[in-house]
Formats: C-alpha cells, sequence, structure tokens
C-alpha cells in the first residue's frame, strides 16, 4: 500500500486517477480548489480539503496532512493540476502569464519542494504536455500554458540531478490530447481518442512503477496531434 498526493483531483485526469489508485489499496489525498467531487465518492483510504496550489498556507497544510496523517511517508507526489489561457499573444497580458505560471510551474515547485523530505526513495511525476516539448507541433493562443509546460520539463530534469544522491526519482509526462475540458477549452469542437480513465490508468502505473528504470526523463505520451 502506498501513501499517494495529486493534485487537480476535482474532474479530468486526475479525479479518474484519485479513484484508480484507491481501488488498488492506496491511500490517497486529493488536492484541488473543489473537493465536493472527491468527497462524493465516500471512498475509504481517499482524503480530500480544499486546496489552492498557489496559497502558501495550503501547500503547508498538505505537508503537515502527511506528517500527520501518514508519519511522515509519501511514496507517489503526481503534479496533475494545471491553468490555461487560450488567447492570441497580442492579447495574452502579464496578468495571465502569471496566473497560469503560479499553478502550473511555481506551484508544482512550491509542493514539490514542501514534499520531498517525506519521499525518501519515492517518485514525483510531473503532467506536463506534448506543447511543451522542444520541436512538438504548436498551437496560436497557447503562449503562457505551453511554454509553462516546458518549464516542468526543464525543472524534472534539474531536480533528478539535484537529488540523484538521496532520491526521490522525477520524472516528466508531455501527455497529448486527452477528453478533458481543458482540452475542450483549448481545441473547441476536437474530440481526441484517449479518455480520462484511459490515461489515468496509465500515470497510476507510470508513478508506482516508472522510476525503477526512469528518472529525469521526459516521456512523451500521445497518439494524436494535437
Amino acid at each position: 500500500m502506498a501513501n499517494i498526493v495529486i493534485t487537480g483531483t476535482s474532474r479530468g485526469i486526475g479525479f479518474e486517477m484519485a479513484k484508480i489508485y484507491v481501488a488498488q489499496g492506496h491511500q490517497v489525498l486529493a488536492l484541488s480548489r473543489n473537493p465536493a467531487p472527491i468527497d462524493a465518492l465516500k471512498l475509504d483510504g481517499l482524503y480530500a480539503f480544499p486546496f489552492d496550489i498557489s496559497n502558501e498556507n495550503d501547500i503547508k497544510k498538505a505537508a503537515a496532512f502527511v506528517a500527520q496523517q501518514w508519519g511522515g511517508h509519501l511514496d507517489v507526489l503526481v503534479n496533475n493540476a494545471g491553468a490555461l489561457v487560450n488567447k492570441p499573444f497580442l492579447e495574452t497580458t502579464t496578468e495571465d502569464f502569471l496566473q497560469v505560471y503560479a499553478v502550473n510551474v511555481f506551484g508544482v515547485a512550491a509542493l514539490t519542494k514542501a514534499l520531498i523530505p517525506y519521499m525518501g526513495k519515492g517518485h514525483v511525476v510531473t503532467v506536463s504536455s506534448m506543447g511543451g516539448v522542444q520541436g512538438s507541433s504548436k498551437f496560436p493562443g497557447l503562449a503562457a500554458y505551453s511554454s509553462s509546460k516546458g518549464a516542468v520539463i526543464t525543472l524534472t530534469e534539474l531536480w533528478a540531478e539535484e537529488f540523484k544522491e538521496t532520491g526521490p526519482s522525477f520524472n516528466v509526462l508531455a501527455i497529448g490530447a486527452v477528453r478533458t475540458e481543458m482540452l475542450a477549452a483549448a481545441f473547441p469542437g476536437y474530440e481526441p481518442p484517449t479518455t480520462p480513465e484511459q490515461m489515468g490508468a496509465y500515470i497510476v502505473d507510470f508513478s508506482l512503477n516508472g522510476h525503477a528504470l526512469y528518472n529525469g526523463k521526459m516521456l512523451q505520451v500521445s497518439n494524436s496531434t494535437p
């Protein structure tokens, strides 16, 4: 049985992952601004409270939960929460960039920093996007989002180097299009072949087993463009 923290669990991939982990017998702290969908599941071993990854006090609350409820032992952190702004670059403001980076980069860094001391040889998996991969197809309107997803790819490589002697391991998954509300906001009318359940199952398996063979790596997980 593993102890797992996931962000961005009110819907989509994160919501499906929380259910899969618990069905496998693991304990999960599911973090999102809206914990109601997780609370409604009423599953043993599944915990949730309102959480804003850009709020320092909420970061401390998550670390305190791990310390107090799980005896300071965490096996897996999945940085799944994401924010997206879709508008032409010339209309994108500094505030738009800050809003996206506060969740996708600064919040990821802050939560990871707070939880590393409890992880030992555990595994930090950050969910990025194919849009953040150098040389991949790029799409208008996603300057803030895609650049932020590129930033966490590089962060992952740096973390793996810095903690290679002590752990945890760090990997990043650059996922392609998945049938989520966020994807619909970026590509209205486009319905990709991959469901949140399928991608969630893949990330769950990788988070529990992938660090046996990978550290500091970016894996492209996509069967479509976008």
